[in-house]
């Protein structure tokens, strides 16, 4: 599927900036207009399948146009995507950009054709590397960022938990470096997803990253930790296994919870009332951002809740301890939601209110 033009419009619906539609009549833009200001008035916020961003100014969005045109091919199709060229290519915006151009300086063909300021956006035969780096100090770092979704019925049982990660690196490195990362159990690591940097066939064959870094932050891997598939493979490779055995892709992740979930709801004619405590079970780490959801059903509203830590509040209501604890209520979803940025180890929190249905 490819772009066959772009449009900007301001915040009354007026086009900005429009580029060449290729194979349509000269009206079709229109109908593109219209329909996007049909469905802003009808469903703000919520757009589709039009692609909304807010304008800020008209710098910003002849900045927008122009990287999406230098993004896509002639035929509308991805052919530029790395954040190294395109920061060469297209000036982010500016007052100075947006002076030189009043003034009549072409300063961005200058940079793209090598000369002066610059020794241009393809002149590195890596396409996700710039050439000629240099640092005074030489490091790269990665952060290993996982996410924990988890569903629990009313009874505190797991029904299914999952984890996903990413591998997010900060390379500030000098010249062409040549880089390898391994892992200590690299069997748990599935449905990887890489950077183009990285070379996929020493992955399959030693399970390395070997790689030459692009400069800058950027996410080198993407993966779901899957602890049962290095006892799940060598238990299905074992040929005296029965037929009836079910297959690989059916075995679940079953990863433990770093904490319990207790949910106790009462229900009643016109509403219910619910308590919902919170223990880590970590004794040294901290575990952050977080969050839990409560499907209260159709009809539900007049929500009312208080958040404590340790289970206790004072005479007022008001949760002692409770610091950074918050919750609030999704209207459309019928979902409560309750964030905690951080909980401590072996902390408790909770989590009462009350509900009615209509």
């Amino acid at each position: 599927m490819a772009i066959d033009g772009l449009i900007i419009v301001d915040n009354t619906g007026r086009p900005i900036i429009q580029s060449g539609f290729r194979s349509t009549p000269p009206s079709y833009p229109l109908l593109h207009i219209d329909a996007l200001n049909n469905a802003l008035a009808k469903t703000p916020g919520d757009v589709d399948p039009v692609i909304y961003v807010p304008p800020y100014n008209t710098v910003s969005a002849a900045a927008c146009c122009h990287l999406l045109e230098e993004t896509l091919d002639s035929g509308g199709y991805p052919l530029t995507t790395s954040s190294n060229a395109l920061r060469d290519i297209v000036l982010p915006p500016s007052l100075l950009t947006k002076l030189l151009s009043v003034a009549g300086a072409n300063i961005t063909s200058s940079i793209n054709s090598g000369s002066g300021l610059g020794s241009g956006p393809f002149s590195s035969p890596i396409p996700w590397r710039k050439a000629g780096l240099r640092y005074a100090s030489n490091e790269i770092y990665f952060d290993m960022v996982e996410e924990l979704k988890a569903i629990v019925n009313r009874n505190g049982t797991t029904l299914l938990s999952t984890v996903r990660g990413t591998i997010e690196t900060n390379c500030r490195l000098s010249g062409t470096p040549d880089c390898q990362l391994s892992f200590a159990n690299p069997q748990v690591l599935a449905d990887c997803a890489f950077h183009p940097c990285v070379r996929l066939k020493r992955w399959s064959d030693s399970k390395i990253l070997s790689f030459i870094p692009p400069d800058g932050r950027f996410v080198l891997a993407e993966y779901r930790y899957a602890p049962n598939q290095a006892s799940a493979s060598a238990r299905f490779s074992n040929t005296t296994v029965p037929a009836t055995t079910p297959p690989l892709n059916l075995v679940r992740d079953h990863v433990a919870l770093p904490f319990t979930l207790k949910p106790a709801v009462e229900l009643e004619g016109n509403g219910g009332n619910f308590n919902i405590t919170l223990t880590s079970r970590l004794s040294t780490r901290n575990i952050e951002n977080l969050v839990a959801e409560l499907h209260l059903g159709e009809g539900a509203g007049g929500i009312k809740c208080v958040t404590a830590r340790g289970g206790a509040a004072d005479r007022y209501g008001r949760g002692v301890e409770g610091v950074g604890a918050s919750w609030a209520f999704d209207s459309n979803k019928k979902i409560l939601r309750w964030e905690i940025p951080l909980v401590s180890p072996s902390s408790s929190w909770s989590l009462r209110g009350s509900f009615t249905t209509l």
